[in-house]
């Protein structure tokens, strides 16, 4: 298949690519660059079957060969770069999908959102199934990422009620890997690139909120097996460990595998900020036979890895 991914040079979005291009298809990325990163698609630059477009989602694209599935992993998605830039986040999430469903079903393309856990906000149920409406701040400044994705959620649903679309919508939990900016501001990264450096180790609040954090070659498994799936499988469908640990927990474990002597240094909670998150995933081990494999432990391993060779080759 010939396969449109938007967001591709990003770090969900190029292991998605490489993991396409190993199975066969043809690949055509764009990205506007504003996180995304040409070195981490140099590798799938030297498959044939790649193609990279710089383009901006909010703008209308017309492809080079007509897409047989569209994966829209545009926006940023770290606190520190889609706050920076609230407007464009908002308008990237909304003007992004409502453009590129129009192009699927121009195409007659199959097509999936990359939506977020963010949609249920700080949530007072949990764990947090898919039928969960939420518990969001419309107005407050995480509300350009978390109320865009809900208005991109609205309109995927909409095009499949009122023109057919083959539609998927994936509500994605923390994940963590391999080709992550080391400056993202997340917090597996975050902790990473402190441990390395020796320096102290931020963690906000008292360290007791919690997270499920899933290794990005098991999301990037379970979105392509969503995305095979028959078209009465549209989601929303949630993706991500079933495996939750506080804060100070993945401290403590990023301390440990790096060896590091690094402190930790306690600052205050950010707006808005959830104190739990761990997703319900039944239905995507109902339906796809779905679930996390990698360990925390044997993921951090292989991300600390990956940016312990980054930092190398810088210096």
């Amino acid at each position: 298949m010939h396969i449109l991914v938007t967001g591709g040079a990003g770090f969900i979005g190029s292991n998605l690519c490489r993991k396409l291009l190993s199975l066969g298809h043809s690949v055509e990325c764009i990205d506007n660059l504003y996180t995304g990163k040409l070195d981490n698609i140099e590798d799938c630059q030297e498959n044939d079957g790649f193609s990279f477009v710089e383009h901006d989602v909010t703008q209308p694209y017309v492809p080079n060969i007509k897409p047989d599935q569209i994966y829209n992993m545009a926006c940023p998605a770290s606190p520190r770069h889609y706050q920076a830039t609230p407007i464009d986040t908002t308008l990237t999430n909304v003007l992004g999908a409502y453009h590129l469903l129009e192009l699927a079903r121009s195409c007659d393309a199959t097509i999936l959102q990359a939506s977020t856990s963010e949609v249920y906000g700080d949530p007072d149920m949990h764990p947090q199934p898919e039928s969960y409406t939420g518990n969001v701040n419309p107005i407050g400044i995480r509300a350009c990422y978390d109320e865009g994705k809900r208005v991109a959620e609205s309109l995927f649903f909409d095009f499949n009620r009122s023109y057919g679309t083959r539609i998927k919508v994936a509500r994605i939990f923390n994940t963590y890997g391999p080709f992550m900016c080391q400056d993202d501001g997340r917090v597996i990264s975050n902790f990473i690139i402190q441990a390395l450096f020796g320096k102290p180790l931020t963690i906000y609040g008292d360290g007791s909120q919690t997270r499920s954090f899933c290794y990005v070659d098991d999301l990037v498994e379970g979105l392509i097996a969503f995305m095979s799936t028959d078209a009465d499988v549209t989601g929303p469908m949630n993706f991500g460990s079933q495996y939750e640990r506080t804060m100070l927990e993945i401290a403590e474990l990023v301390l440990r595998e790096t060896r590091s002597a690094s402190e930790l240094s306690f600052l205050g909670l950010p707006a808005d900020d959830p104190r739990v998150r761990r997703p319900d995933t039944t239905f995507a081990e109902t339906a796809l036979g779905w679930r996390s494999q990698v360990s925390l432990e044997e993921g951090l391993s292989r991300t600390i890895a990956y940016f312990e060779t980054i930092l190398n080759e810088e210096n």
